[in-house]
């Protein structure tokens, strides 16, 4: 299905109560609900303020979870259940060394951008930043 039938249009399936000559156009262009599962996703893990803390943790450092666990004063298994929540959305990756897995924000442009969002939104300035 092309990315054109997958919208709405204005004449042939919604007749408005009001025309203030503007909203046809915005409507036009907007995806249909469905398209946006995936970004819900991402926000539905972010909404939580553990999982919002400890992504922003590992956007700066990578961590094993009994660190995160002490950063974060929670039990191991507790932030295990973040950080598989966290990992199946696609916002962090893991690296095993040994026995060992670690963890970090994941190397994508949503991370990236997700990050930034969170910190300027909180008005925080990345130490990675001048």
């Amino acid at each position: 299905m092309s990315r054109l039938s997958n919208r709405l249009t204005m004449s042939q399936e919604i007749s408005l109560p009001h025309h203030h000559g503007h909203s046809e156009a915005a409507f036009s262009s907007l995806p249909q609900t469905a398209h946006f599962e995936q970004v819900a996703g991402v926000f539905k893990q972010l909404s939580d303020p553990v999982r919002c803390r400890i992504f922003l943790l590992l956007c700066h450092s990578e961590e094993c979870v009994i660190n995160i666990a002490a950063f974060m004063n929670m039990s191991s298994p507790a932030v295990a259940h973040h950080l598989r929540l966290l990992k199946y959305s696609g916002l962090v990756q893991t690296r095993r060394e040994g026995k060992e897995v670690f963890y970090k924000a994941a190397d994508s442009e949503l991370a990236q951008e997700l990050h930034h969002i969170i910190e300027k939104v909180m008005n925080l300035s990345c130490c990675n930043e001048k």
